[in-house]
């Protein structure tokens, strides 16, 4: 069944005459669940636009074979709440690389309810199809302050498009506050390392504080752009333990009487 699922929804993705070629296809798939505060929000907006028209960014997109990537910016949150920002455009020049950080600036949304990665990984699989662009590497790039929540399990979703050829990085955002304290895990990059990510140098770039946000963004997307092996140690790590990949639906089971609200 699974099986059928990634035909149905990636075959699309195959060359079309009138595609532009790229270095790499790039779906950033951000978190705005309820989770993060709206200053949090900003400041996830901001880090994007900075690192998108940095000079390291914009070299390793100069350094590719072709020059050129392309990319589109989602927010998401429940299964079904993916909101798109940027849509499908060309990145290779510092104008496109403004005009992207402008769309990405322009206004400042809310956040949305629940935290669905499936649901993220599903909707960005699917969203290659047809875009305009073929590269030679598609990559999800997946950030998030806690597990999934909602919807179809994370492995799932993880695998589906893993056997669809993409490659899945991740950004855990590890800070701390009280809603973290109820929602949040403390090792979540472990949880991206055993449950979200895959693929040929997948790698996890844990944020432990916002000052750090930036930084990291810009360190992730020259990695994924470049296409560079990374060697990136956890930040929490157990050897040999194996890890549950439905905690973050268990905590959601046992907190949503009190947080459930209509």
């Amino acid at each position: 069944m699974r099986v059928l699922l990634v035909l149905l929804l990636f075959l699309p993705t195959l060359l079309r005459a009138d595609d532009m070629e790229v270095d790499v296809e790039l779906f950033l798939a951000v978190d705005v669940s309820r989770s993060m505060s709206p200053a949090e929000l900003e400041i996830q907006r901001r880090g994007y636009a900075e690192a998108i028209t940095s000079a390291d960014v914009l070299d390793a997109i100069h350094n590719g074979l072709l020059g050129r990537i392309a990319v589109t910016y989602v927010e998401w949150a429940g299964e079904h709440s993916q909101r798109v920002i940027v849509p499908w455009t060309q990145l290779s020049t510092p104008e496109h690389a403004r005009s992207v950080a402008h769309q990405i600036t322009a206004r400042f949304d809310t956040g949305l309810r629940r935290t669905s990665i499936s649901g993220a990984l599903y909707y960005a699989a699917a969203d290659f199809a047809g875009n305009g662009f073929h590269g030679l590497r598609r990559v999800i790039d997946v950030s998030g302050d806690g597990p999934n929540n909602q919807g179809r399990p994370v492995e799932g979703a993880r695998d589906a498009a893993l056997e669809a050829g993409f490659i899945i990085n991740g950004l855990p955002l590890m800070t701390t506050d009280a809603l973290s304290e109820i929602w949040g895990i403390p090792d979540l990059d472990i949880y991206y390392q055993n449950c979200v990510i895959g693929g040929p140098g997948a790698f996890v770039i844990p944020v432990l504080d916002w000052d750090q946000f930036a930084g990291a963004v810009k360190r992730k997307l020259v990695l994924e752009i470049a296409g560079l092996p990374a060697r990136i140690q956890p930040v929490q790590y157990t050897l040999g333990a194996e890890y549950d990949c439905l905690i973050g639906e268990k905590m959601w089971e046992q907190n949503r009487a009190y947080f459930d609200i209509p």
